[in-house]
């Protein structure tokens, strides 16, 4: 089995609406997967549906090499682990508790509640209130929850939402390591490339119910990268020596913006800008936004 996730022109319609239009994921064995897209996309649907929480109008999903159908759903649900919207929970009951409910629907023994505790860092809370958690300490629970039975599979829709800073980075460190301490492949979603880009080695895209892109992070970072800018201390003197090489330059003072270029190009025109005596101080290269790469991945298929 190398994928654990394979859908074939999934689709999803309400009436005339089409949310998840013809999509065709692969999603690799170890991986972390990003799946992302901005709010409405179609993420949260394609989630549910892989789920079996709701039904596709057309195409088919595979699972951990089977073929999703109501006889074996149940079967094949409890070998993943999920988190959809906000994790469910009893406030009024401690997060041990909580977890042995989850335990007696799954049919798990509790004595693997201490596995998850310690995966998620909630050991030394276990006899607390869940009413008395901090918001990151409701997701971590509701990571604690999708993990009890050892799942093959984890599905995070959104995780780290509405998360401080502190807590967005707990969850991703978490995150991070999932597939090396239980050995499960993670899809996870988000409508932030940025938030997603240090943690995740695999990537979808989805925009309007339609994948725009599926592959490496690496080859959609290639998607990404934008201008360079230059700060130089002798701006004429730059763009003149940038000019003769048949770059295009855009300046604002003493900072020169110029296309992306290979690094081989790039390191022979900073070497011909400290020739020129132009002053280089710092070089940065910009990123382009996920609206911007939505854009370049359109103008894409659209010219192919």
């Amino acid at each position: 089995m190398d994928h654990v996730i394979e859908t074939n022109l999934l689709t999803k319609a309400y009436g005339s609406r089409t949310v998840v239009n013809k999509i065709s994921l692969a999603v690799p064995k170890g991986s972390i997967y990003g799946f992302i897209g901005p709010n409405g996309a179609g993420k949260s649907t394609t989630m549910k549906l892989l789920l079996g929480l709701i039904h596709p109008s057309a195409g088919s999903i595979r699972l951990l090499g089977e073929e999703m159908s109501q006889s074996n759903r149940l079967a094949l649900l409890r070998q993943i682990g999920s988190l959809i919207e906000s994790p469910s929970r009893y406030d009024h009951l401690t997060a041990q508790e909580n977890l042995q409910i989850v335990c007696d629907l799954k049919g798990v023994t509790y004595s693997d509640i201490d596995r998850v505790l310690e995966i998620v860092q909630l050991t030394k809370d276990r006899k607390r209130k869940v009413k008395e958690f901090s918001l990151g300490m409701h997701q971590r629970l509701g990571i604690a929850q999708a993990l009890l039975g050892s799942p093959k599979l984890l599905i995070l829709d959104e995780p780290t939402n509405g998360l401080d800073p502190a807590g967005i980075q707990e969850m991703r460190s978490l995150i991070r390591e999932m597939p090396r301490l239980c050995g499960a492949t993670v899809l996870i979603s988000s409508h932030l490339l940025s938030e997603l880009e240090q943690i995740v080695d695999q990537v979808g895209i989805i925009n309007h119910g339609k994948l725009l892109f599926q592959g490496d992070l690496s080859a959609l970072q290639r998607h990404s990268r934008g201008d360079y800018v230059l700060r130089v201390l002798h701006p004429n003197k730059a763009c003149e020596t940038l000019l003769s090489q048949g770059i295009t330059v855009r300046a604002k003072g003493q900072l020169l913006q110029i296309p992306p270029v290979r690094e081989e190009a790039l390191a022979a025109l900073v070497h011909e800008l400290a020739v020129q005596d132009a002053g280089i101080v710092g070089l940065t290269q910009q990123t382009k936004s996920l609206e911007d790469i939505f854009l370049s991945l359109t103008s894409q298929k659209e010219a192919g």
